[in-house]
């Protein structure tokens, strides 16, 4: 009889570690066939080493892996021994059990390493709808499109793909998700917790010393010749795009993770964050040294492009095959403020691209690669404006993602070679309840809300050429709201002075409703449902657990149907590439680790000894 599962895994994020045991891939990790992943067992006390053992389909793990796992004794000062072995592979399909013991606990998980068949697709597209909902696409499409006697009048670009699945995003701590947890299973195949990328989370004090997976940028780069490119709205460093190839307990070490990605090598990298590449030196920057990130990806080969023009340029430019476009210290601006209100920091930054503008140049620069590419473009804005309870400007930015995907399906339909995905990361609490009507009597707005029958249809003007309505500043309007609030003012109307803050703190530091919005005509106080007080009090809107709707089209999008777990998505995309075709029969050594390329080395080292070399900022 097979003994029962056990992994426990200790993510407190505010208080010492637990010291509970733990086997790391988890139990039922799925595993790709030579992808590459650290394997560690955590006990829960002191132990010393002749006592342990660890075996792999009864086998001793250092004969079934080729190596024996390193001991430690008393993992960082803790009454507690660990077993680790880096850079890991297994080239055998097949189930596997591990188990652990060592005189006091016993321990085991099973894993699944799975091939693939051929490759079916050249290029892979995913696309992030980062905190895009059921009702993100409804108000898109009902703005961008019309409705009239029920009927709409078009559909997004993302409606008529043929292969749809519901996904489940939860993680190994929790049932809610974060972005760089949910991006992580994404592109390793791998579970993990809240806050971290690339990595599982163990009971290390290093933020980069918990156990690793590899990433689909480092498979790709490592076993073909194909591209990467990596597309975001907002911080090039922050969770989603750095899921691609980060490895962090923590997904705010910002400032390594820039340096990650430069020892990544991704072909194309457009988004925010510039305030994490440029040294210290600079006003604005938000890096601790004198490293000038930027200088070292132009001497790398990469063009460097700070505008909407300059990265139009230099993707035309045919000589290019790497580019850098950084167009914001942090966060791009929101379609709705920079084409229509120009409210946040658009008279700052007045040359921004469209997220449309990244993913055409992103492509133009990635096709020329004759074997192919892996594209992840993120519409990040989405969750930021959820998050605040803003949500005419989360559905603009739909519209706009909407308008990206349709530039990528356009290019896919020339050679039908492109598997295209389109999924949010994980959901929020929002729902269409009806209208507003500013015309009916009174001035409670309560009293306003249509539901049912009484809602009849909203006035936004028609859209525009791009599939904005010109204007939100309707007298009948959705009535959307959030079920997971804090504390906040509701005033039943379209924030057109800047984004929605709707909770602050107060003289005493607790979280309160913000108080600028109080003396609004109509606006009540709604208590929220949300942590009020204390370290865990909310100011925001938090993620939910309702599934992902994701849909596809392309070579390998019939493999996405019915439920499938977030997993699953990194899956269907390396076996539509074809990158894990088992080649042997039997357990086998593990491959040395490949060395990264000695020029990256000298010019990282020299960027840390040199003195600083002007730069303009981004």
């Amino acid at each position: 009889m097979k003994r029962p599962i056990f992994a426990f895994i200790s993510v407190l994020l505010f208080s010492s570690p637990v010291l509970a045991g733990a086997i790391f891939p988890v139990d039922r990790a799925a595993i790709l066939v030579g992808s590459k992943f650290d394997f560690k067992v955590e006990f829960d006390d002191l132990t010393e080493a002749k006592n342990i053992v660890v075996t792999v389909n009864g086998i001793d793990h250092a004969k079934a892996l080729g190596k024996a796992a390193t001991f430690i004794e008393k993992e960082d000062q803790l009454a507690a021994s660990s077993l680790i072995l880096r850079d890991l592979s297994i080239d055998t399909p097949g189930r596997y059990e591990v188990i652990a013991r060592n005189g006091k606990q016993s321990m085991t998980v099973t894993w699944e390493v799975y091939s693939t068949g051929q490759r079916q697709a050249k290029n892979v597209i995913l696309f992030i709808g980062d905190g895009m909902t059921v009702a993100n696409r409804t108000a898109a499409r009902m703005l961008s499109k019309g409705i009239k006697e029920g009927k709409y009048f078009g559909k997004l670009a993302f409606d008529d793909m043929p292969h749809m699945a519901l996904i489940g995003t939860s993680g190994v701590d929790s049932i809610i998700t974060d972005s760089a947890n949910s991006m992580h299973a994404y592109t390793t195949g791998h579970k993990s917790s809240v806050n971290a990328l690339g990595v599982y989370a163990g009971r290390a004090k290093d933020n980069l010393a918990h156990p690793k997976v590899e990433t689909i940028t480092e498979i790709v780069k490592r076993k073909t010749k194909m591209s990467i490119g990596i597309v975001s709205d907002a911080e090039i460093q922050d969770a989603t795009p750095a899921a691609m190839f980060a490895h962090t307990r923590r997904r705010s070490d910002k400032e390594i993770i820039t340096e990650q990605l430069f020892f990544a090598q991704p072909d194309v990298i457009l988004g925010g964050g510039s305030a994490y590449f440029l040294p210290s030196t600079t006003p604005g920057s938000k890096r601790k040294d004198t490293n000038n990130m930027v200088s070292l990806f132009r001497a790398d080969g990469y063009s460097v492009a700070t505008t909407n023009a300059e990265m139009k340029a230099a993707a035309a430019d045919t000589r290019s095959a790497r580019l850098l476009g950084l167009f914001h210290p942090e966060n791009l601006n929101g379609s709705l403020d920079r084409l229509y209100l120009k409210k946040g920091t658009v008279d700052k930054y007045p040359n921004q691209p469209d997220l449309t503008d990244m993913t055409r140049a992103a492509l133009e620069v990635l096709s020329r690669n004759k074997e192919g590419f892996v594209l992840m473009v993120e519409a990040g804005l989405i969750d930021k404006f959820n998050h605040p309870m803003d949500w005419e400007r989360s559905v603009y930015d739909t519209i706009m993602l909407s308008n990206a995907v349709q530039i990528a399906k356009d290019f896919a339909a020339k050679n039908n070679d492109t598997l295209i995905i389109v999924t949010p990361d994980h959901t929020h609490g929002m729902s269409i309840v009806g209208t507003i009507d500013d015309t009916k009597p009174g001035t409670d707005m309560r009293d306003k809300i249509g539901v049912y029958e009484q809602a009849g249809y909203p006035n936004y003007p028609p859209a525009d050429a791009n599939g904005y309505p010109p204007s939100v500043d309707v007298s009948k309007r959705l009535a959307l709201f959030y079920g997971n609030t804090p504390d906040y003012y509701e005033t039943f109307r379209p924030k057109l002075d800047g984004p929605f803050v709707p909770a602050v703190k107060d003289e005493k530091g607790n979280i309160v409703a913000n108080p600028v919005y109080k003396d609004i005509p109509g606006a009540i106080l709604r208590t929220g449902n949300l942590p009020g007080v204390g370290p865990r009090a909310a100011d925001q809107g938090t993620h939910t657990a309702d599934d992902a709707v994701l849909t596809a089209i392309g070579p390998g999008s019939e493999q996405f149907k019915g439920f499938m777990d977030n997993t699953e998505v990194f899956r269907v995309m390396v076996n539509s590439l074809g990158l894990g075709q088992a080649t042997s029969k039997s357990l086998l050594p593990v491959k040395a680790k490949p060395k990264v390329k000695p020029n990256a080395i000298v010019k990282a080292n020299a960027l840390r000894t040199q003195p600083d070399a002007p730069v303009q900022k981004p």
